[in-house]
């Protein structure tokens, strides 16, 4: 039964969701049933009625027939309500009021019958829709900000990271999104009192609530990171007021900071605070040790996968890193730049335009992409913003410096007879040498140890140059290089030279 006809009969409507009310309004609307003859539902829950405790009528009583219900106004026109304006209504329908369904007909009914100052913020309604708004977009805001994944336990399975959210309003799927996006082909779970998300890697799963608390969940890293916080943790500059105002006192419970945080400031407060410094920094008398710096430093762990790389900073602000992919053993490696915005969201190795580009090349010369090893100098995407674009950013040498360690890992594992190089920043990777110029080897074959090095254009240069006799030119100059590429897989090995680099 539709909308119009349960109003007609006089039952109420009873709706979970956005599309569902939507759906009931359409169909209101098109029957011009006005908001005070239609009574709204939140499902699960149920209206007060004064007279749930009376005996139902009885029809047969005084020989009277009950008769059908009266039959709702015939249909008019399917209404036409702007895109802006829906997509605010769909916002402010994650606001928990009590009246949010019958309120939020009553805007677009009187939208539908000329009243459009409704969404004003002179108008009584507009000032309720527009507070609903900021604060579901508000709830949004502070999701995204004080949301803590924890990892879970090898043994334990799928999803590797879990988080707990109490929010105030219906904000769940939205946020999901966002870490979708974010958060790349990683398994993670967000629990909450009403509802949880599952992201597999492919797919959002939306089901019931799974956790009851942050209790619920353990990381066993959290130790170090309280460690982390108490070092730098200073009671002489302690604002207990501005703290609060900074992360309101309602998220602190599931920071796993919260716990410990009371204690600081309490002790800050007693007396810590005149001396500026945790009780196991004493002040000791020094004497200068007569060592190098670079000696001083410690022996630090070398990172054994990639998602741990912290060797520069490219990794704050890139997706994920982006690996290699290729045959174990192939003949050729191709060794690019850096990956590139659709490379970063997706997790791999030439998708892009630059990688559409380099298939056509492929072709022409006789390769196929799977008998080639492809990865990049530099493993993060580096990039800067324009507008709400990321643009492509030329990484610096002490970054291509730090990944080096990767790229010598695919060459040793791989073990590549000849390697091809795109563009500059390939070249001085592959040879160790900042100073190789692009000009002065573009389209030869160059002896690198105990492997040939062919330089040509990177994609991305072609697809850049606005010229189409340039394109054509570079175009070629990358089908003949793939071209002596196999050729030189013909070639006998020859023992490296003393330079360890020259032309063929």
């Amino acid at each position: 039964m539709n909308a119009a006809a349960l109003v007609a009969a006089g039952q109420p409507l009873v709706v979970s969701s956005f599309p569902e009310w939507r759906t009931a309004a359409r169909d209101l609307l098109m029957h011009d049933i006005a908001p005070e003859l239609v009574t709204w539902n939140e499902a699960g829950t149920h209206a007060v009625d004064l007279f749930s405790g009376a005996p139902a009528a009885d029809p047969s009583a005084d020989n009277v027939p009950a008769g059908p219900a009266p039959a709702p106004p015939a249909p008019a026109q399917s209404p036409r309500i702007p895109r802006a304006f829906m997509d605010m209504l769909q916002s402010a329908a994650c606001c928990r009021v009590p009246d949010r369904w019958a309120f939020l007909y009553r805007v677009i009914w009187r939208w539908q019958h000329g009243e459009h100052d409704v969404q004003s913020p002179a108008d009584v309604d507009g000032v309720k829709l527009a507070a609903m708004v900021k604060a579901v977009r508000r709830e949004e805001h502070d999701m995204h900000a004080y949301i803590r994944f924890r990892e879970r336990p090898v043994d334990a399975g799928p999803p590797r990271f879990a988080a707990w959210f109490e929010p105030r309003h219906d904000v769940l799927p939205q946020v999901a999104e966002h870490f979708v996006k974010r958060m790349g082909g990683v398994t993670w779970m967000i629990g909450t009192p009403e509802a949880s998300v599952m992201w597999d890697g492919a797919t959002l799963h939306h089901t019931g609530p799974l956790m009851s608390s942050a209790a619920d969940l353990d990381d066993a890293g959290e130790a170090l990171w309280l460690t982390y916080y108490r070092s730098i943790f200073n009671p002489a500059r302690v604002n207990a007021q501005l703290m609060q105002s900074h992360i309101p006192s309602r998220f602190w419970k599931n920071l796993p900071e919260g716990a410990i945080v009371p204690a600081m400031v309490s002790n800050a407060e007693l007396g810590a605070r005149s001396t500026g410094q945790a009780q196991a920094v004493g002040r000791k008398s020094g004497f200068t040790i007569p060592i190098a710096p670079a000696d001083a430093q410690p022996e630090r762990q070398q990172p054994s996968k990639l998602d741990e790389c912290r060797r520069c900073d490219l990794w704050q602000h890139a997706t994920q890193a982006v690996g290699g992919e290729g045959p174990a053993k192939a003949q050729i490696m191709l060794v690019g730049e850096q990956p590139g915005d659709q490379e970063d969201l997706a997790g791999k190795a030439f998708i892009g335009p630059a990688g559409q580009l380099l298939d056509r090349v492929f072709a022409s010369a006789g390769l196929e992409r799977r008998e080639i090893y492809l990865t990049n100098a530099v493993k993060h995407f580096k990039w800067e913003p324009r507008g709400k674009r990321r643009l492509h950013k030329t990484p610096a040498q002490k970054e291509v410096e730090a990944c080096s360690y990767w790229l010598d890992k695919e060459l040793a594992s791989v073990k590549p007879r000849v390697i091809v190089a795109l563009g500059a920043t390939a070249l001085k990777a592959v040879l160790g040498n900042g100073n190789a110029k692009l000009g002065e080897s573009i389209g030869k074959a160059i002896r690198h140890e105990d492997r040939w090095v062919v330089t040509v254009y990177h994609p991305s240069y072609i697809l850049r140059v606005p010229d189409e006799a340039t394109k054509r030119q570079a175009f070629n100059v990358m089908v003949e290089g793939f071209k002596l590429a196999q050729q030189l897989l013909e070639r006998p090995p020859q023992e490296p030279s003393a330079s360890s680099t020259g032309p063929a």
